[in-house]
């Protein structure tokens, strides 16, 4: 199923597990999508206002140190990580997953890609399943914004 957009739409988590398994240099990105992103060209530093070289996403690849974990698990914590960025950056912004080539780091230290190709949207209903995922778990974690 695709968006009117036409990308496809990620409609479980535990499809989102299977796309990170299955692929590498995978990255999600939390905006008004790629129409007005690809057209932009680049993020900028809401701090300063200065341009960056490509656009900021978070990357989705499981780390080796993840070992033998759960992908599913894995891609819960990622998400849940920045489930808070549609209410900080308003209306129109959402998740979509996204393939590229990591060029720098911005100033938190995420991932600035170029030749970026989307590869679909995450429904909202993936980070209520990630949120329910994250709390099921012996240690809740919280969220990066703790404050």
């Amino acid at each position: 199923m695709s968006a009117p957009d036409g990308l496809r739409v990620v409609r479980t988590l535990d499809e989102l597990a299977e796309l990170v398994d299955g692929d590498q240099d995978l990255y999600v990105r939390w905006s008004r999508g790629p129409g007005t992103d690809l057209r932009d060209g680049s993020s900028t530093d809401e701090l300063t206002g200065v341009p960056m070289p490509g656009l900021s996403a978070n990357p989705l690849d499981v780390e080796e140190w993840w070992e033998d974990r759960p992908v599913r698990l894995w891609v819960a914590r990622r998400l849940y990580d920045y489930a808070h960025l549609p209410h900080e950056k308003g209306p129109g912004v959402r998740p979509w997953v996204l393939t590229g080539k990591e060029i720098a780091r911005g100033p938190d230290n995420e991932p600035l890609v170029i030749d970026v190709r989307p590869l679909g949207w995450v429904d909202l209903r993936v980070i209520d399943e990630a949120k329910a995922e994250v709390a099921r778990q012996e240690k809740p974690w919280g969220t990066l914004r703790r404050g």
